[in-house]
């Protein structure tokens, strides 16, 4: 069998230490045993979201807990803001219109970040009860400036919901201090663990909101997570074994601390952008990059859909391609959870012989050498 490198922006790999958790027996989920699990699972996500707000758990992927908080936040025929410019900021857009929210786009070029003025200016002159936005959107390698969207939400009536799938244990987000009211995650990039389930962390000031909402709503109803949190329970059957791969990776993030953590992942972005731009090549989002994933743009000589399939193919390392309209003209190398300075070294090796096997000029090693420079300067 061929070995594979997963540097794709989820799922990402995961720890050895937490595949062997998750491989023991299965517990009920009625039992002081469980409970534990779930008590451990708010306490680690509280530290790494953090917050003291409550983190509601779904079993579920972050599309989920993003319609859940749609749902639970606004009512028919309100007002939302949404940054678009990407394909996960365009998702917060489709799911509002699903449930016949307006909204307000704050339409981005892809590869750009958002300038928080721009949603100054649209709170004034909109009635919208919710921001919506990304910290990493993970289809152009874009970092958005969410503690400086935070202060001017803050000065309204308006929530705060940020999708952190891709940034939360990658990128910074102090959630309480920089006045986020409800941060989207899921499992599957930064927490090191399978996909399948979602986070939300509420804050006051949305309570108030979702006690008001008029959606229907069952499954996804917040009330009933919280309720359930404060016994330290869950309202329906928990993906057990997602629940206790989640402890072991929390603990994890600990052991390492969260400030080392997110330099780690800083150092390998900058070690990323340095390799890339050592080949000669783009980045798309050279003024707001993501210390979770960087995107490449490929040179007009080179067929991009090329690259990820024969790195896959041949080298067994996986990149994640464009989407939407950068499909073949973007890849994605990502660098976010359980990987370090090795695997950087492999992903840009195999980057280097598959341009060579295409007839890309630039000299061999370069791209090797601007890493190796980045990570030890």
């Amino acid at each position: 069998m061929k070995k594979q490198y997963l540097l794709t922006p989820g799922p990402t790999p995961i720890p050895e230490d937490i595949l062997l958790e998750m491989a023991k027996p299965i517990i009920h989920h009625r039992t002081p045993d469980f409970q534990n699990v779930v008590k451990q699972s708010e306490g680690g996500l509280q530290y790494v979201f953090q917050t003291k707000n409550e983190v509601l758990i779904f079993a579920s992927s972050g599309t989920g807990a993003m319609e859940a908080a749609v749902a639970n936040l606004l009512s028919p025929e309100d007002i939302a803001i949404v940054v678009k410019g990407g394909k996960f900021g365009e998702r917060w857009a489709e799911i509002c219109k699903a449930f016949n929210v307006e909204v307000v786009a704050i339409d981005v070029e892809w590869g750009e970040a958002a300038e928080p003025k721009l949603i100054e200016e649209a709170l004034k002159k909109s009635k919208a009860k919710a921001v919506f936005t990304t910290l990493c959107e993970t289809s152009t390698g874009v970092t958005t400036d969410i503690e400086a969207i935070g202060k001017i939400v803050a000065k309204t009536d308006a929530v705060l919901v940020v999708d952190a799938i891709s940034g939360l244990a990658a990128s910074s987000l102090k959630t309480d201090a920089w006045g986020v009211d409800v941060v989207i995650s899921g499992s599957q990039k930064g927490l090191m663990i399978p996909p399948g389930l979602s986070f939300a962390s509420v804050s006051k000031k949305a309570w108030k909101l979702v006690e008001e909402s008029k959606f229907p709503k069952y499954y996804f109803d917040f009330l009933k997570y919280r309720k359930s949190i404060q016994k330290t329970d869950t309202p329906y059957t928990p993906a057990i074994t997602l629940m206790i791969g989640l402890a072991k990776a929390l603990d994890r993030i600990k052991a390492e601390g969260l400030d080392d953590v997110l330099n780690r992942h800083k150092a390998l972005a900058l070690a990323t952008r340095a390799a890339v731009v050592a080949l000669g090549l783009e980045l798309l989002a050279p003024n707001a990059p993501s210390d979770a994933v960087t995107a490449v743009k490929v040179p007009r000589e080179i067929d991009g859909l090329q690259v990820v399939k024969i790195l896959k193919n041949k080298y067994g390392v996986w990149f994640a391609g464009g989407q939407g309209d950068l499909k073949g003209k973007i890849f994605r190398i990502a660098h976010m959870g359980y990987m370090n300075k090795f695997d950087l070294m492999v992903a840009i090796s195999a980057l280097e012989m598959v341009l060579l096997e295409l007839g890309y000029k630039f000299s061999p090693g370069v791209g090797l050498t601007a890493a190796v420079e980045a990570l030890v300067g």
